[in-house]
């Protein structure tokens, strides 16, 4: 009886002994833990923990800078609607895709969403993870992949929109059966007169550069290839939502940027180089035999799913395992587009208060609900759900691909 009561005791105890750190410091002290422990003279690995930090960092800051610059403008946009209810909840995972954000996604189609709140929530969220340019392309950047013969644009696009559909759809079943929120009745839509319109209007433009640059493909003009391709397709989406922000506000939005760009350019540079230092040492060639494409993808699964319960946050869980498992995915045989998506797919779980995304949704969706519990249990078990449907779908299209 004693022992079962000090056990408790015993793992505070531990706890307590245990520095909390950010994930970043972290990823430092143990690339450099295993690099000096693994033999590498300290020149060497400072030199491979340079080579390590600054790959891609270039590529993610052309991604991260414009996108975070369109989620800061868009969230200053009213889009309410008297008609806006269902269609917010339709335009969800675009806005989820297209904001590079699933909270901005959810704050700026919330107003309009009235009692379809959950539904929307579970919707941007899918299409943050899956659909082209967002998570499909952070990843794809991070695994060293994007433009590659195997991952194209259009193929990307293809397989997240296949995908988002069941994975939205049982995220929404889940929580439906949940039972109706209470808070989510209570907020109607505003009138309003085509705001909704004009929001989604950088992203008309962003899709139309893409499409565009697939049909006529490279030009031999630089300024125009540039804008054909997804990262200066983004960063035209953004100057247009700037411009549709007001003067004042606009140096607002892009030092918002700025502050989210550099805090994930830093966790993406620390986990490069622990990638850098671990993949030096261990020999991954060993670690996934050829031939182990099945088995591949649910690791890349399973490894996502611990940075994303110790993280949190959706983008930095990109922005971090990605380099991680790069030469886990260089040293396999599993389909570069299928390790993306078993990526994404992992960093569903979950939406925990540990998670930006699950306070937002809660103090507006649940507004009025007082048991916490039940909250959690919604949010959390719907993103299990989503996750579990998804990488079901994932490894069936995996065993029947020829």
């Amino acid at each position: 009886m004693s022992q079962a009561v000090s056990s408790p005791s015993s793992v505070a105890d531990m706890k307590r002994h245990v520095p909390d750190l950010p994930l970043v410091v972290w990823m430092v002290l143990l690339a450099l833990v295993i690099g000096l422990g693994g033999g590498l003279g300290a020149t060497e690995l400072i030199g491979v923990f340079n080579d390590g930090f600054g790959r891609a960092l270039g590529e993610f800051a052309l991604i991260l800078l414009p996108s975070f610059t369109l989620a800061a403008a868009l969230s200053r946009q009213n889009v309410a609607s008297d008609a806006a209810g269902r269609t917010t909840v339709l335009a969800s995972p675009v806005a989820g895709a297209g904001m590079i954000c699933p909270d901005t996604a959810y704050a700026a189609l919330a107003p309009a969403a009235g009692r379809y709140k959950l539904d929307m929530a579970f919707g941007a969220y899918a299409g943050f993870k899956l659909i082209y340019p967002a998570g499909p392309l952070i990843v794809a950047v991070g695994l060293g992949v994007s433009g590659s013969a195997d991952v194209q644009p259009a193929i990307l696009l293809l397989c997240g929109a296949l995908l988002t559909l069941p994975v939205w759809g049982a995220g929404v079943a889940w929580g439906r059966f949940g039972g109706t929120v209470s808070g989510s009745q209570d907020q109607s839509p505003q009138s309003g007169d085509g705001r909704l319109f004009v929001a989604f209007a950088p992203f008309m433009v962003m899709a139309g550069l893409l499409i565009l640059g697939g049909v006529i493909g490279q030009t031999g003009i630089g300024t125009i290839d540039f804008l054909l391709l997804p990262k200066g397709a983004l960063m035209a989406a953004a100057v247009l939502a700037l411009f549709q922000t007001p003067v004042e506000a606009r140096r607002d939005c892009l030092d918002s940027a700025v502050r989210r760009t550099g805090s994930l350019l830093l966790v993406i540079g620390a986990a490069s180089a622990f990638g850098a230092v671990l993949t030096g040492l261990v020999p991954l060639n060993r670690i996934v035999p050829p031939g182990s494409g099945m088995l591949t993808l649910i690791g890349l699964f399973a490894l996502t799913v611990l940075f994303k319960l110790a993280q949190g946050s959706s983008m930095a869980t990109f922005a971090a395992v990605a380099p991680v498992a790069a030469p886990i995915v260089a040293a396999s045989e599993a389909s570069p587009v299928a390790a993306v998506f078993a990526i994404c797919l992992g960093s569903f779980i979950a939406i925990l208060p540990n998670d930006s995304y699950y306070w937002l949704v809660r103090r507006d969706a649940f507004e009025h609900e007082t048991r916490e519990a039940r909250v959690v249990r919604i949010l959390a078990g719907g993103a299990v759900v989503q996750a579990i449907v998804g990488m079901c779908l994932l490894l069936a299209w995996t065993a029947l691909r020829p």
